[in-house]
């Protein structure tokens, strides 16, 4: 068959990648899931799973890169499909990740609209890096914000 590939079919093709050797082949792999995200043509199940999987990525890699590949796809993902906050819970547990990546972190779990996000955004208010306590900050806001009743309706 020959035609453009679906989205599925390319989010499995870089998933058989990315146990490479090749950290760059293994980050631009994540960088073809983080496109496919963007289109938001997944399935929103699919789309579940796929940021599963970029957490658990965000989560275990030893490379710095491909963890920032993994957590800037999870990003892109929260606009498209938002994300529940099931699916990026876990890396409310990142406390100790870099600063620049605790800043996507924070980004991910503040898009989700769940209150069960919030204790886990507002402890990073106190972080010692300004850039970690200015993204918790807009982190708290856009959570009030997206659970606040009154906005109901208005939208």
């Amino acid at each position: 068959m020959t035609g453009p590939k679906s989205p599925t079919v390319w989010v499995e093709s870089a998933w058989q990648e990315l146990d490479a050797p090749d950290a760059g082949r293994r980050r631009s792999r994540l960088e073809v899931v983080g496109d496919v995200l963007e289109t938001g043509f997944l399935a929103q199940g699919d789309a579940e799973r796929v940021v599963e999987r970029l957490v658990a990525v965000a989560l275990s890699d030893e490379s710095y890169e491909l963890r920032e590949s993994a957590l800037h796809a999870i990003c892109t993902a929260t606009a498209p499909y938002g994300l529940p906050y099931r699916v990026v819970a876990p890396l409310a547990a990142a406390a100790g990740m870099e600063p620049l990546l605790l800043e996507y972190v924070l980004a991910a779990l503040g898009t989700t609209g769940d209150r069960a996000a919030l204790p886990a955004v507002e402890r990073f208010l106190c972080h010692p890096h300004p850039g970690v306590r200015r993204e918790a900050a807009d982190a708290v806001k856009e959570l009030q914000w997206r659970l606040d009743p009154a906005r109901e309706g208005t939208a």
